[in-house]
C-alpha cells in the first residue's frame, strides 16, 4: 500500500494540492473522496477538474447523483455523490458499474454507500478539516 500526506492552510494552495493528487492517482481511474460533511471533497474535485482541463463548471451532483465533464482534450470525467441514495440497487439502476468500468476518471463522494460495487483498485482521497483551519489530505492506493 502506498500512502502520501499533504497538509495545506488555505484555498490559495488548493491547485498545487490538486496537482499532487493527480500525480499520485493518474494511473488509477476510480478515486474515492472520503471526509465528513463540509471537509472540502467537492471543492477538491473542482480543483482537480480545473487541473485536468474540464470545460465549464464543476459542481456537486448531489441531486443528479452523477455529473459528466469534458476536458479540453476530449476526455470524460465522472463525478458521483451518493450521499442521498438509499441502497446499492439505486446505484446499479443508474448504471454505476458501467461508469466504473469505462476507464474514465470517476470521482466518488460517499462511496461507503456503494461499497460492494467498487472495483478492486482505487485511490482513496481522505480529507480532514483540522481545528486550526488546515486541511489534511491522506492519499492511499494499493
Amino acid at each position: 500500500m502506498i500512502t502520501k500526506e499533504i497538509v495545506y492552510q488555505s484555498l490559495s494552495e488548493i491547485q498545487d494540492v490538486a496537482r499532487q493528487i493527480i500525480a499520485f492517482g493518474k494511473d488509477t481511474p476510480v478515486w474515492l473522496f472520503e471526509g465528513s460533511m463540509g471537509a472540502g471533497k467537492t471543492t477538491m474535485i473542482k480543483a482537480i477538474g480545473t487541473e485536468m482541463g474540464v470545460i465549464g463548471n464543476v459542481q456537486s451532483p448531489t441531486f443528479s447523483l452523477v455529473n459528466e465533464y469534458l476536458t479540453g482534450s476530449a476526455e470524460t470525467l465522472y463525478h458521483f455523490d451518493f450521499y442521498r441514495i438509499k441502497n446499492e440497487v439505486e446505484a446499479m439502476d443508474m448504471g454505476v458499474e458501467e461508469y466504473l468500468d469505462s476507464g474514465n476518471f470517476c470521482f466518488i463522494e460517499w462511496s461507503s454507500k456503494i461499497e460492494n460495487l467498487l472495483p478492486l483498485t482505487y485511490v482513496v482521497v481522505q480529507i480532514k478539516a483540522k481545528e486550526d483551519g488546515q486541511r489534511q489530505v491522506i492519499l492511499t492506493k494499493d
